[in-house]
């Protein structure tokens, strides 16, 4: 009986050694992006003319890991990573054509890995630039040497959201959003970010101001609104200048009045709420409900799935929106429908 305790001892005492190693490990090599950090933007040679009609496309790609087949242990579901590399590949091709297709100006896109476990160490940047002809500047949120829950573990993350254009940008930015997590919970977790581009106007000397972002989304709700905060400020400050500005991605939350695709599954993730009051004065959401933007990742795609809209853009009123529609993919290829926009200059 000593014999049996004493091994159960040394055994217990081992595992929480190395608990403490890893957390320690994993503490020391934290992702700590500063405030603000200048990105390096592609060197491109087309001039935005403030007579040019633009074409803008947000999408949610869900590092070409989440297609209709696919279920999420965050969501209620049980796997957590994609089943072969192959799954992925086919997916990050489904994702190009679908965006190929869209033809747009520039790209907004979430959830693109460079390096990660869960793609299989595909760089889903360099394919997505190849693939489209466009330059693109990606701003981490999402860096972990090992994610180590649930079982099989996530592992290694490498991903960010990836801003793609031809046009020629004279600044591109990180700025961080407030964290949603405290020690131990934030270590490998999300570290969630704005990525603005700056793109000079022919003959003027305003820019458009394009804001790429991905706020929070298994918080208990103050993350978001946080974060959201911060977003509707930078808005205002950049229209103060005397700029054009349009903010795209992926909310996490609904929005006020847009009663279309109504919550029936409460029992899992939901998403919170934006309102008009939300955003600062000469700024409204452009968003369309022809098709929902986003599906609850709790079992494979079905008909009658839990969907929702939550993916859209934030227009200011020196732009005026010519055409706004959801692209219906059925879910294919990731748990998001891209979101087309398009704007003209007032």
């Amino acid at each position: 009986m000593k014999k049996t305790l004493k091994i159960f001892a040394v055994i217990l005492v081992t595992c929480t050694l190395l608990a403490a190693t890893g957390v320690g490990y994993l503490s020391i090599r934290e992702y700590r992006p500063e405030p603000v950090e200048i990105l390096q933007a592609p060197s491109q040679n087309q001039v935005l003319d403030a007579k040019d009609s633009l074409h803008i496309l947000t999408y949610n790609i869900g590092y070409a890991g989440l297609d209709k087949d696919m279920d999420f242990f965050m969501d209620g579901g049980t796997k957590v990573n994609p089943e072969s590399k192959e799954k992925v590949e086919t997916n990050l091709q489904g994702i190009q054509k679908i965006l190929k297709d869209q033809s747009a100006d520039i790209y907004l896109l979430q959830e693109v890995d460079t390096n990660s476990d869960r793609s299989f160490h595909i760089n889903e940047k360099e394919y997505l630039e190849d693939n489209l002809n466009q330059s693109g500047v990606l701003a981490y949120n999402f860096k972990c040497d090992y994610v180590p829950y649930p079982f099989p573990p996530i592992g290694k993350v490498e991903s960010g959201i990836l801003t793609m254009t031809n046009y020629s940008i004279s600044q591109a930015s990180r700025i961080s959003l407030p964290e949603s997590f405290s020690w131990p919970t934030k270590i490998c977790n999300l570290k969630r970010c704005m990525l603005e581009t700056r793109i000079p106007i022919k003959g003027t000397d305003k820019e458009l101001v394009i804001i790429n972002f991905h706020l929070e989304a298994y918080d208990s709700g103050e993350g978001k609104i946080a974060q959201s905060k911060k977003l509707a400020k930078k808005l205002q400050e950049e229209y103060e200048k005397g700029n054009y500005v349009i903010a795209g991605g992926d909310f996490n939350q609904t929005f006020e009045g847009m009663d279309t695709y109504p919550i029936t599954n409460k029992e899992n993730w939901v998403p919170g709420i934006m309102r008009q009051e939300d955003l600062p004065e000469r700024f409204t959401f452009s968003n369309a409900d022809n098709a929902p933007t986003c599906r609850l990742l709790n079992e494979a795609y079905q008909k009658d799935s839990q969907v929702y809209v939550i993916d859209g853009f934030i227009t200011s009123d020196n732009l005026e929106v010519t055409s706004i529609q959801n692209i219906d993919t059925q879910f294919e290829y990731t748990d998001h429908q891209p979101v087309s926009i398009q704007v003209k200059f007032k």
